[in-house]
Order: structure tokens, then C-alpha cells, then sequence
């Protein structure tokens, strides 16, 4: 079939309108308020007869006809309203490019997985102030929903069916009471946390929408006890209505009054007027998170593993005329939801380390200022995520409308924002994208990193070094390091990836002899490939440079799939990311191991003798971001470092999943910092505070900033040495073995 047939043919073809998600969420609206009006109606129309004598109570008892009916008319048009104005904001979300985030059965227990580790706040508990009094909010909220839900399920069943009766009855009032004293409670606790104690991060963000929507909740509990109270004064203090634990006794400080029925309407309207602001301010205010965030954590599972950026189609052959974000239609229409999940408690801005070392960048500001753009044009224009100044204008739909260019090269890809945010918002894959328009279709970066792309791209790695010395390390060793040539096949069952950190650096290639040693003794059959082997483009990828990263990728892929290579043995956890979970996107599957993951298991099957290494030293872990953020690989470098006899291992203040980047990550490695303190200083001496006397690490980037970062602080290797694990691990078995020569000899004197 021709083109100009295949064109003929689709345009005749019948094509099925699709629903879209905004009309969704207007019907789900429109169905809701049905149904809450069949309920009033089902009310007048089926009067049900109320006995004084049964252990219950009488739904709208007390409350006259017209303000029942005013209920059943006014409710339903605000949640209509309130749908009408949620579809606009999924409207912007249809903005987006297309993202598979469908459920099936392969992913739905992993969706199942991060909705409740969402939901029960599993994140926000880290911070437990903060997690116990949202989860007294939150559940509370839910339970009390359902409480209101089951009231009115219950009032329109035939008298026969009815079960809020005697026991159930009293536990029913006494849930109920206890999630409003739950709700108060936390109502209260997040009104002195904001305006009394008043967190950093909390408080340069506060509006007067957050006092609203606090005080709003607060009051739906306070009315509510006052209501129930006058109810249960004016129904005459049955003693059944002890079950409600709040709402009786404060009955008894109204027990006389001889207008209950009146306050108790009076209570009751202010309640319902309450939560028909609550209904108002629902779509336009910070509240929606309650329903985008719990959506947002459902989504959390995609297609690509945690560590690899979204790929792109070769460069050689698109079409495409665009690369990157620079509009809000660049992004996916799951990374504009991340704007509308947002709930600006700014833990991402507190654990990023360019902002904590005074750089431009704040994460929670990225979402922000996206969610302000995308707010402004969009059609009609919705609030934005969080109120913002008058001055403060959108012209158009670019992102750097309201980001600048500072803000996105500040970040070191730690990944530290995306891990702590507890609604799964994906912040880093935005500053991504915005760097990939930046360098692919401006070419607006920083001059240094111009020089990292032309040393790639000429040299294959960003040292600008000769790729013929990349072996040359192994010419100082006394054990036999295999060099393949690239064109012929892997006849070894690893291949050792040495990255241009431990071929080029003086301080890695020490660590790369240090790995030689370690595998020989342990028996591994491994080789290199010397000057076959490429950078593997982490640095231009994660600095938005796809077009080198392809080239370089597609060379490296290449060899190995000539020569067959199906295990690799790495020690920067930079190449460890992008060859195992990159350069699938490409056409390369291989079995990737960290070299600290591959040591781990060395030494727990016996192939690595440690029984006699030992290092009378306090040692502290330095996290590496591509390890353990990207990878989920904390505990191997941990267990490897107490396998070692006489260290005392401690841990710096952030560690594991809040550890503190080095600040090299993200292509910074080869970016000078301008601006504000140093990161790889501000880590430093986080680590030398801790008193150690050794600091290890498991990445090269890690190794060289640490170490200048200690040296700077005036401390010799003497006092503190930094090294890569392997480093310590050998230097441990070899005093050990001397050690063991040395003992005889001091025994016979």
C-alpha cells in the first residue's frame, strides 16, 4: 500500500473518541452530586419513623425542613463546582507528552507497594513531628468521611436494614469522636508548627491559603462537637450517648441550657457552611493534594529503571525538530501532575546540597515555578500551586519564563529530592530535560563544560587524555592484567570497566590496581579493554549532551556485542548506572556489578581471605549518590568495611537515603562552583566531624572530592587518609599477612 493510500485509508477510517481524564472528573462530579440529592429526596420522599426507645440516633434531628433541603441543594452544586474547577487543572495535565503509566498486571503490585508506603507516609515519618501530626490530619479526615458516608448509607435503608443500632451505635460515636479529637489535635499541632515554631523551610513558604485550609479542618471538628453536643442535651442526656467520648461530656456543661435546640442548629449550620468552604477551597488551594498526591504515589511506577534518565531517540535519524523542555508541552503529562501533587513542605529544598551550600537552586522552586507557568497558560487559566506576589508575571509558556539557566546547572543529579519527597514527585528528570534543551538546542552551558564535550568527542573521555594510555596502570603491577582487543571476543568471564577516573586519575588508577590485586587473589578470570574502552557518557547525558552520549554509547555497545561480553565488573557507580540501566535503552544488556557488590560477595563465599586483615581504625562511609540513591545499594561498602577486624565504623549525620552528595555528580565534576561554599567542603567536614581516622568510598568522583575537600581543611593523610574501599581492604589483608610473618619472630625472642 502506497502513502498517499495508507492516508486515504486512516482519514475515512471511523476513529473512536477517547474520554478524556477532565471529562472523567467532571462526571465522576456530576454523578456524586446526583447522588447526594437522590439521597435528600429518597429522605422526603421515604420519611423514616424515628424510635425514641432504640440505641441510636435520628439523622437531621432537630434541624427544620427548609435548612435540610438548603443541605441537599447547596452541596451538590459546590461538588459539581469543585469538579468543574479540579478537570480544568487535569486539563493542563492533558498538555503534557504522552508517558506509559498505565497499570497492569506486572506493575500493579509495585503500584500497590509505593501507594501505601505514600499513604502511610512512610517518607514523611522520617521527620516524625511532622509525620504524626499530618497522619493525625489525614486519617483522621478519612475516618471521619467514612463515619459521615456510613451515617448517610445507614439513613436511607428500610427500617429492617437499618445497623446503626445498640453496640454498633455506640462504637460508631465513639470512632467518630476519637477521629475529631484526632483531627483537632493535629489541626492545632500544625498551626504552632507554622506560625509558632516556624521550620526554615516551612516558613518562607507560608500564605495565607495554608491558614485557611488548617482552619477550615479545624473547624469542621470543633463545630462538630459543639453540634453533637447541643444534640445530645437536647435529645435529654440518654445515657447511651456516653460512648461519645467528647461530645457527651461537653453536653454536661450545657446540660441546663434551655435553648439546645436552637444552638444546636446554630452549630450545625456553622459546621455545614465549614465544609462547604472546605468543598470551595478544595481545587484551588495547596488542599487538592489530598487527591493529586495519593494519584501521583499510585503512578510512581515506569517503565525505566530508578536510575536511568528517559531516552531519546537517536539522534542520527529523528525527526524531531525539538529536544528537551523548554515549554510546559515538553513535559509529560505525568511530570505536570507532579506540579499539582506538590504539598510545598520544601523537604526537597531542605537535603539538596546546592541550595544548603548557597546556590541558586531550590528543588521545591522548580516545581513551583513550572506549576506558575503551566498555571498561567493554560486554557482557561487555573491558580497556581501556591499563590504567588502580584509583580510576579507569565508571558508565555516557557519554563524560563520563571527558571533560569543558574538554577539547572546548579544541580548534582543526587537524586536527593526525588528520594525524600513523600507524594513521589520526580524533580530531577525536569531539571533533566531543561538541560537537554539548554545544551542540545542553545548551547547555553558553562564554558568549563564545553570542555569536558570536546575531549569526549575527540578523546572519548573527558580527561582529554590520550586513550592510548588507558592501560597503562596495569604495565606497574606484579600480577597479569589481561588487555582485549576490541575486535575480537571476550574469552574471560568478566570484563573489568576500568571509567576514565581509574585509567586517566593518579588518585583512581590506585584503585584500580588495588581492584587487579583484589580479583587475582580472589581467582576471578577478568580482563580490560585498554584503549577499546570509551567513557561511557554518563557526564554528557546528565548534562543534557544526549547527541555524545549516543555516540559514545553506541561505540562502547558495539565492542562489546562484537566480542560478546555478558558480565562487567565496574567501580564507578556513574558507569555502574549507565551500563546497567542506560545502555539497554540502546541495544546493551549485560549483568553490571559494583565492584564494593562483587567484593561483598567474595568475601561471604570464602574467596577472599579477610581473616587476617585488620585495621586498628575508625572508619566512616562516604554514600555515593549513583550507588545508593540511583541504585538501592547502601548496605555491600557497609558490610565490607566491618568485615575488616579492629575497625570501629561509625556514620556522618546524613547517610544512606539522606546522605550528603560530593558534589561532582551531574557532569558538576567538571564545572567550577562560583557561588556560594564549596560542596565537596561542606561534606568534608561533616565526615571529619565525626572523628574518624579513615574515610572510604566506593566512587572515584566521591574519592577526589572528599580528599581535596579534607585536604583543604588543613588535615594531612596522616591524621585522616580517604580512600576508595578496595584501597582500605588491601591495605588491610597486606598488613595483616605481614603481620602474621612478623608474629614467630617475636615470639622465639
Amino acid at each position: 500500500m502506497s502513502a498517499s493510500t495508507e492516508e486515504a485509508a486512516s482519514t475515512s477510517a471511523p476513529t473512536r473518541r477517547r474520554v478524556r481524564p477532565s471529562q472523567i472528573v467532571i462526571g465522576l462530579g456530576i454523578a456524586i452530586g446526583l447522588v447526594t440529592v437522590l439521597s435528600g429526596l429518597a429522605g422526603l420522599v421515604f420519611p423514616h419513623e424515628f424510635d425514641d426507645d432504640l440505641v441510636t440516633r435520628e439523622v437531621f434531628g432537630g434541624i427544620p425542613a427548609p435548612l435540610k433541603v438548603a443541605f441537599y441543594v447547596v452541596v451538590p452544586l459546590v461538588l459539581v463546582y469543585g469538579a468543574v474547577m479540579f478537570s480544568q487543572r487535569v486539563r493542563n495535565w492533558e498538555r503534557g507528552r504522552p508517558d506509559n503509566r498505565s497499570t497492569n498486571a506486572s506493575n500493579v503490585k509495585r503500584r500497590a507497594r509505593d501507594f501505601r508506603a505514600g499513604v502511610y507516609m512512610k517518607t514523611l515519618l522520617r521527620d516524625p513531628a511532622a509525620g504524626i501530626m499530618h497522619s493525625l490530619i489525614y486519617f483522621s479526615f478519612l475516618i471521619l468521611l467514612a463515619v459521615t458516608t456510613i451515617l448517610e448509607i445507614n439513613h436511607q435503608l428500610p427500617d429492617n436494614l437499618k445497623f446503626l443500632e445498640g453496640g454498633v451505635y455506640q462504637g460508631y460515636s465513639f470512632v467518630a469522636d476519637v477521629a475529631g479529637v484526632a483531627l483537632v489535635v493535629g489541626c492545632v499541632w500544625a498551626l504552632v508548627r507554622r506560625y509558632v515554631q516556624r521550620p526554615y523551610r516551612i516558613r518562607i513558604k507560608t500564605k495565607p491559603e495554608h491558614l485557611a485550609g488548617i482552619v477550615v479542618l479545624l473547624a469542621l471538628g470543633v463545630t462538630g462537637f459543639f453540634a453533637e453536643a447541643f444534640r445530645i442535651v437536647d435529645t435529654g442526656m440518654p445515657e447511651f450517648e456516653k460512648w461519645s467520648v467528647v461530645g457527651y461530656p461537653l453536653a454536661m456543661l450545657f446540660e441546663n441550657n434551655a435553648n439546645a435546640a436552637g444552638w444546636q442548629q446554630v452549630w450545625w449550620v456553622i459546621h455545614v457552611l465549614a465544609f462547604i468552604a472546605f468543598l470551595a477551597i478544595l481545587p484551588i488551594t495547596m488542599l487538592r493534594h489530598m487527591f493529586t498526591s495519593p494519584l501521583n504515589m499510585w503512578l510512581r511506577d515506569r517503565e525505566r529503571p530508578k536510575g536511568a534518565m528517559k531516552p531519546m531517540p537517536n539522534l542520527m535519524e529523528t525527526e524531531l525538530e525539538s529536544f528537551g523542555a523548554s515549554t510546559i508541552e515538553d513535559f509529560t503529562w505525568k511530570q505536570l501532575l507532579d506540579l499539582d501533587a506538590c504539598t510545598m513542605c520544601g523537604r526537597c529544598t531542605s537535603v539538596c546540597p546546592a541550595h544548603a551550600t548557597g546556590k541558586p537552586l531550590d528543588p521545591r522552586e522548580i516545581v513551583l515555578k513550572s506549576g506558575e507557568v503551566m498555571a498561567a497558560t493554560g486554557d482557561p487559566k487555573v491558580s497556581p500551586p501556591l499563590s504567588v506576589d502580584g509583580d510576579i508575571t507569565v508571558s508565555a509558556n516557557s519554563l524560563f519564563e520563571r527558571i533560569s539557566t543558574e538554577e539547572v546547572w546548579a544541580c548534582t543529579t543526587c537524586k536527593a529530592c526525588d528520594e525524600i519527597c513523600p507524594v513521589n514527585i520526580e524533580i530531577m528528570d525536569k531539571i533533566l530535560d531543561m538541560r537537554r534543551y539548554l545544551s542540545l538546542m542553545e548551547s547555553d552551558f558553562p564554558t568549563e563544560l564545553g570542555n569536558a564535550y570536546r575531549a569526549m568527542e575527540n578523546q572519548g573521555n573527558p580527561w582529554a587524555m590520550n586513550q592510548g594510555e588507558r592501560a597503562d596502570w596495569a604495565a606497574k603491577l606484579d600480577v597479569d592484567v589481561p588487555v582485549v582487543d576490541g575486535s575480537g571476543s571476550l574469552d574471560h568471564e568478566y570484563l573489568y570497566w576500568v571509567g576514565c577516573a581509574g585509567s586517566f586519575d593518579d588518585k583512581n588508577k590506585k584503585v584500580t590496581q588495588a581492584m587487579a590485586k583484589l580479583l587475582t587473589r580472589a581467582g576471578i578470570d577478568f580482563a580490560i579493554l585498554g584503549s577499546s574502552e570509551m567513557c561511557t557518557g554518563d557526564s554528557a547525558r546528565r548534562s543534557g549532551n544526549e547527541y555524545i552520549f549516543q555516540m559514545l554509547a553506541m561505540q562502547n555497545i558495539e565492542t562489546m556485542n562484537g566480542m560478546g561480553v555478558k558480565k562487567i565488573i565496574t567501580q564507578c557507580p556513574h558507569c555502574f548506572n549507565t551500563l546497567l540501566n542506560e545502555y539497554p535503552q540502546l541495544g546493551g544488556n549485560y549483568e553490571v556489578v559494583h565492584h564494593t557488590q562483587l567484593l561483598e560477595w567474595l568475601v561471604e563465599t570464602g574467596k577472599l581471605d579477610l581473616s587476617q586483615a585488620r585495621l586498628e581504625e575508625r572508619v566512616v562511609y562516604h554514600d555515593s549518590c549513583y550507588l545508593g540513591r540511583h541504585n538501592d545499594v547502601y548496605l555491600a561498602p557497609r558490610k565490607l568495611i566491618g568485615s575488616i577486624g579492629g575497625v570501629e565504623v561509625v556514620e556522618a549525620g546524613r547517610n544512606g537515603t539522606k546522605g550528603m552528595c560530593c558534589g561532582a555528580g551531574g557532569a558538576r565534576m567538571w564545572m567550577e562552583e562560583h557561588t556560594g561554599k564549596q560542596v565537596n567542603v561542606e561534606r568534608s567536614q561533616e565526615l571529619l566531624a565525626t572523628g574518624a581516622t579513615r574515610i572510604a568510598t566506593a566512587c572515584p568522583f566521591c574519592y577526589i572530592m572528599i580528599d581535596d575537600g579534607v585536604k583543604g581543611e588543613g588535615v594531612d593523610e596522616e591524621q585522616v587518609k580517604v580512600g576508595d574501599i578496595a584501597l582500605h581492604m588491601l591495605e588491610a589483608i597486606e598488613e595483616g599477612e605481614a603481620n602474621a610473618l612478623r608474629a614467630p619472630d617475636t615470639s622465639m625472642s
